[in-house]
């Protein structure tokens, strides 16, 4: 089975309502945080400007485009896409268009491809998609999320979004199994436990759980505590197939993982 190196998404926020407020940014704070995440170790920066944490609300593609268009345009200016890949974390066709004209590379669709147009996007642009499975949509993802396996639901979620993808000629495919998108801590745990179960497509795996509410539910913490829960978390995911790890904390998962990296090849006596 083909393996992958592991990459790290820093993530980077162009909105007031993420979650963590220490990934929020706006313009040219934004570029400078995106350089900084890049001299950390950065092979990937996922720009988003709508929240998809639970509860949040739908913003219009204007609205989201206005808050992306001035990074986006610096970003194009500086030439940033050289020095890393760019992901947009977006599922407005518009918004993806400008995305991709300004050198970004990757589509990140939390809806898992559900709209046509999409897909027509991203084939044209030959870019890579990341295939998110959510239940249900942010707002309502977290209320008594139920399945009757989740691994299996998931799994054909996928089977069913690879095969639309491919309709449209996109092969440059990633999944990401969604950790807390419409999923209660048994549901996130399962799905990390068998994640290798789902490298039998050949493709990347992602995992993005950095300093969700999981972490509390085991530990309580907040948010600005999770960062040791998140190391374990995506250290595990990296051992069970996943090979982009999508966090905050870009500069302490590039020391963990080259640790772990080490670890792992060196021969056993």
């Amino acid at each position: 089975m083909q393996t992958f190196k592991t990459k790290i998404m820093g993530v980077v926020n162009a909105n007031e309502d993420s979650f963590f407020y220490k990934s929020r940014f706006q313009n040219e704070n934004a570029i400078k945080h995106i350089e900084k995440l890049i001299s950390e170790g950065a092979d990937i920066i996922d720009l988003g400007g709508v929240s998809s944490r639970p509860g949040s609300e739908v913003v219009s593609k204007e609205e989201e485009l206005r808050r992306l268009k001035p990074i986006l345009d610096l970003i194009y200016k500086q030439k940033l896409f050289e020095k890393a890949i760019f992901s947009l974390d977006s599922y407005e066709p518009e918004v993806l268009k400008y995305a991709l004209d300004c050198g970004f590379k990757i589509v990140n669709d939390i809806t898992g491809l559900e709209n046509d147009e999409v897909c027509r996007i991203s084939a044209q642009y030959n870019a890579q998609v990341i295939i998110m499975h959510m239940q249900s949509n942010p707002k309502q993802m977290q209320e008594n999320p139920t399945y009757e396996n989740v691994v299996k639901e998931v799994d054909e979620f996928f089977e069913q979004r690879v095969s639309k993808a491919k309709s449209f000629g996109i092969d440059d495919i990633v999944l990401d199994v969604g950790i807390g998108f419409g999923k209660n801590l048994h549901h996130n745990l399962l799905l990390l436990k068998n994640l290798e179960y789902f490298k039998h497509f050949g493709y990347e795996l992602l995992i993005g759980a950095s300093r969700k509410s999981m972490i509390d539910m085991v530990v309580s913490s907040s948010v600005e505590e999770r960062l040791p829960g998140t190391l374990a978390i995506h250290l595990e995911s990296i051992n069970n197939g996943a090979s982009i790890i999508r966090c905050h904390d870009v500069k302490e998962h590039y020391q963990a993982i080259k640790l772990q990296e080490a670890i792992n090849s060196t021969e056993i006596l």
